[in-house]
């Protein structure tokens, strides 16, 4: 009898989840999702490493999904990074006080609307 439960206890030894590369597991604690199948849904999920993303999305007048959600996640120093946005018609629109604000442009997007107005000034038409 004291065979057979070691044996068991060693089975689930093996079974239980390994890191794989020096990663360690992270355990999912809740994954809820709710699809109606007309285009309206709702989801939630966590991972006891912290990473936690809500969203729920109706469906847009042009087509799109419009989306309502939150994402987090641990910063490196233990404090949580939280991103709430909004998905529809007009783009995707985060906030957060990690983004700065205005949200800067980069130096490839300056250089071409430099580029644009130039040829906007000079007539050059594209067709």
């Amino acid at each position: 009898m004291k065979f057979v439960l070691l044996a068991c206890l060693a089975a689930v030894a093996v079974a239980a989840p390994q890191p794989q590369d020096g990663r360690p597991v992270v355990l999912v604690l809740r994954d809820d999702r709710v699809d109606n199948g007309d285009g309206n849904f709702n989801y939630a999920f966590e991972a006891d490493n912290g990473i936690a993303v809500e969203a729920s999305g109706t469906p847009g007048v042009a087509g799109q999904s419009n989306i309502q959600g939150v994402y987090r996640y641990i910063l490196d120093d233990g404090s949580v990074a939280e991103v709430r946005y909004v998905a529809d018609e007009n783009g995707f629109r985060p906030e957060s006080p990690l983004l700065p604000t205005p949200h800067p442009l980069p130096l490839h997007a300056q250089e071409q609307i430099r580029f644009a107005e130039e040829q906007r000034a000079l007539g050059v038409t594209f067709e």
